[in-house]
């Protein structure tokens, strides 16, 4: 009797415990100790890239297309382990125009699923990388970016088992990054706001930007003519509330409210991350504006990844943080 206790708690233990671990593994196979997404995407050789100067698209090794991206959008010596992390979110956002683009053809480059401008990912070809870097970056930054690129090969970013369609990054955050919806129309569970604790030397803080009330209204009427904020004084102009991630969301400007991206835009701020001062002075009160952060602030921020290398922490760390619930396969 003793031996059929022991062995029915046995059993009621692995009718506990199994589920529970196949629960914890979440979506996709186990091969390895690792998750294989149900839907994992093998990247193809080349692709087609509009070049925007030359108003036609050019064929390219696709894994060199990664490479060059990365040189153009993140300096070279930021830390190994974010280039890697830029290498993965640059990767995927091609795979996914490159999925999209089966589905419908992209309005400004409609011969090309990617551009080379900042419409889609900023890319120039290593000549002119090479080019446009002071003596020596060609040995150096191109070559350690490109080792960052090859230890990556063909990784790619997942979230519940189908490819990431929207790995946005930017530059510097502020401290928080932003949830999709508060910034973009669409909400992805992956873009939510986190903190960006490790920015020391990042570009963009404590910026700011004075205007006369009068210069601002005509900016903002430039911008968005549909919207009339009438006579602009310092007691009709405030901000309303905050983001998530402490970004204006709306401002009272006279008799209209702005979207804090709509002032960002109008008053090309660097960040909508933003606080306001008056002057009264002369004929016509000022606004002074000072932001921190460069960007939309939604996903990677790539101040923040070098932070966080800088840490210590690998680029699957950094990816995984600033986009809630991936894995990079």
């Amino acid at each position: 009797m003793k031996g059929f206790i022991h062995a029915g708690i046995i059993i009621l233990l692995l009718m506990v415990v199994v589920p529970l671990a196949i629960g914890l593994a979440g979506p996709g196979k186990k091969t390895g100790g690792m998750d294989v997404p149900e839907n994992k995407i093998t990247v193809p050789k080349s692709v087609k890239v509009w070049i925007d100067e030359k108003s036609k698209p050019a064929d390219v090794d696709f894994e060199e297309y990664v490479a060059c991206v990365v040189a153009s959008e993140m300096p070279a010596d930021f830390g190994e382990e974010a280039l890697k992390a830029q290498a993965v979110a640059a990767r995927t956002y091609a795979m996914a125009k490159i999925l999209k683009y089966e589905e419908s053809l992209p309005e400004n480059h409609p011969a090309a699923p990617l551009c080379n401008t900042t419409h889609c990912q900023v890319y120039k070809t290593e000549k002119e990388l090479i080019s446009c870097h002071q003596e020596g970056w060609g040995q150096e930054g191109w070559e350690k970016i490109k080792k960052a690129c090859k230890e990556t090969k063909g990784e790619l970013l997942y979230y519940d088992g189908n490819l990431v369609m929207q790995p946005l990054f930017f530059s510097s955050s502020g401290g928080q990054t932003e949830n999709s919806e508060d910034v973009f129309s669409g909400a992805y569970p992956y873009l939510v706001s986190v903190s960006s604790p490790y920015e020391e030397g990042a570009s963009h803080l404590n910026e700011q930007k004075t205007f006369t009330l009068d210069e601002m209204r005509k900016k903002l009427k430039a911008a968005y003519g549909e919207k009339d904020t009438g006579q602009l004084r310092t007691d009709n102009i405030k901000i309303l509330s905050r983001t998530a991630g402490g970004r204006v969301d709306r401002m009272q400007i006279g008799d209209a409210t702005f979207k804090g991206t709509e002032v960002r835009t109008a008053l090309s701020l660097s960040s909508a991350l933003f606080s306001i001062a008056f002057e009264e002075s002369g004929k016509d009160a000022e606004i002074t504006f000072t932001s921190s952060g460069s960007g939309h602030g939604v996903g990677m921020s790539q101040y923040g990844a070098r932070g966080m290398a800088r840490e210590g922490k690998t680029y699957k760390e950094i990816l995984t943080h600033y986009y809630t619930g991936t894995v990079v396969y």
